[in-house]
């Protein structure tokens, strides 16, 4: 049983970002008794925290390797149009066979089932690279990536920024998508605790200036312009050859062992797709990511429906080239016949660490980043390892202008995930006043995996 904690909150927070209207929230946050992690029941608002489990300190996850699951069988998919509705949030522990895993060791194959469907139907597939086919230099405070794909080459480049007093040795790495030109969550956070920072010109790798711009940015040189690869994978891809790159370039004085990645908004979007494809990313930051990153798509879809101002699977399919083309089309009038959601997407993070930092503002789904959080939550349960996932949620702030009270749930992540040593509380799910009707939208429990 998980503690509940409860706030009384009357906030008015405008929508900014990739809204396109301005948008005002109010509410109560009030109390709900009783375990979220279930299926049974409903869970009100408010927070809901706990001591760390196993795996409490140090960087924890596989690590090492991009995709461990690479060896896994390939499953065999339907076609779209053949898949079957399931209103709820499906069981992430589920084969597809049917059967269900009961050990830990199982996970890597489950997850690669995932990943397998999510790149069939969302995404986009991200192209496997040989690291024989990547080149680090570093000169200055910049590292400059080289990769060969057949008789082709792209470069590209980011600068590393060591923070002062850092210690002698290879630091941590926080890879912070552009978006806003600097870190937009609390940068002393990671200056203060010896990580380096590096933005990453995502824009570059694959656009996202409208549906007009698909196909276009230094992946789609490499790879051509009809890749049906999303821009948000050509992201992911690109922070994967950062860290290839960094592997291979000690004079960086980084240690690729250590990575952490992050962004606001879309490119908070980015950052979860990053975390979720590559394991060597230690700790994944997803901050305001709304649909297509922390939101669930049916939930929204049933917000929608119900007269919320928040964003659909067909609203952001049609926006952005972030998903493969066949995506809105697919599924944007039956959302319920996908056969995932976005717990299983930041699910794939799993066993490494997420800290999901959401804002109040409908756009983005208040309801439903907090039922996907909560959810999702669930799989680090059946792992053992609920202290390395948390969803917190807070507003009374500008989109993407990171609150000092979230500081303290950053820093014990930052301190425990990425550098090393921390003993913080990392269990935890709060909401400003969201609800996650769990008797809804989860029909199973985690199992303990062995």
């Amino acid at each position: 049983m998980r503690k509940i904690l409860l706030t009384l909150l009357f906030l008015s927070i405008p929508g900014c970002g990739d809204d396109p209207a301005d948008t005002t929230t109010s509410s109560t946050t009030t109390s709900s008794g009783g375990d979220n992690s279930g299926g049974a029941g409903s869970s009100g608002s408010s927070s809901v925290s706990g001591g760390g489990g196993s795996g409490s300190t140090g960087t924890g996850g596989p690590g090492g390797v991009e995709d461990s699951g690479a060896s896994c069988p390939e499953p065999t998919l339907p076609a779209a149009a053949s898949l079957p509705v399931y209103e709820a949030h499906h069981d992430p522990f589920t084969m597809l066979d049917g059967s269900r895993i009961t050990k830990k060791s199982e996970w890597a194959c489950r997850r690669a089932e995932i990943k397998a469907q999510v790149e069939e139907y969302e995404s986009g597939p991200k192209p496997a690279v040989s690291k024989d086919d990547v080149t680090g230099e570093f000169s200055g405070n910049k590292l400059t990536v080289g990769v060969n794909e057949g008789s082709k080459s792209v470069s590209f480049s980011v600068d590393v920024n060591r923070p002062a007093g850092a210690p002698s040795g290879p630091i941590p790495l926080l890879i912070s998508l552009y978006g806003f030109g600097s870190v937009t969550l609390d940068a002393s956070v990671f200056s203060q605790n010896g990580v380096a920072t590096a933005i990453f010109n995502n824009n570059d790798m694959g656009a996202q200036g409208g549906g007009g711009t698909r196909g276009t940015g230094i992946f789609y040189d490499l790879y051509g312009k009809d890749h049906p690869a999303s821009s948000m994978i050509a992201w992911a891809w690109g922070i994967s050859r950062i860290i290839d790159a960094l592997e291979k370039t000690p004079a960086a004085n980084i240690d690729p062992k250590r990575i952490a990645v992050t962004g606001c908004s879309r490119d908070g979007k980015g950052a979860l797709t990053a975390g979720a494809f590559d394991e060597r990313i230690v700790l994944t930051i997803p901050q305001e990511s709304g649909a297509g990153g922390s939101a669930s798509w049916r939930v929204s879809q049933a917000g929608k429906d119900g007269g919320e101002n928040v964003q659909t699977l067909s609203s952001a399919a049609g926006e952005q080239p972030w998903f493969r083309e066949s995506f809105g089309s697919n599924f944007g009038n039956k959302v319920t016949t996908l056969p995932f959601d976005h717990h299983m997407v930041m699910g794939l993070v799993a066993p490494r660490a997420l800290l999901v930092v959401d804002n109040k503002i409908d756009w983005l789904g208040i309801d439903s980043t907090f039922t996907a959080g909560s959810i999702a939550h669930a799989i680090w349960e059946g792992l053992g390892v609920p202290d390395r996932m948390a969803y917190s949620q807070l507003g009374g702030h500008e989109h993407c202008q990171f609150p000092a009270q979230q500081r303290a749930i950053l820093e014990a992540y930052v301190k425990k995930f990425l550098v090393g040593g921390g003993t913080d509380d990392t269990n935890l799910l709060e909401s400003d006043g969201a609800k996650a009707d769990l008797g809804r939208w989860m029909t199973w429990t985690p199992p303990n995996l062995q």
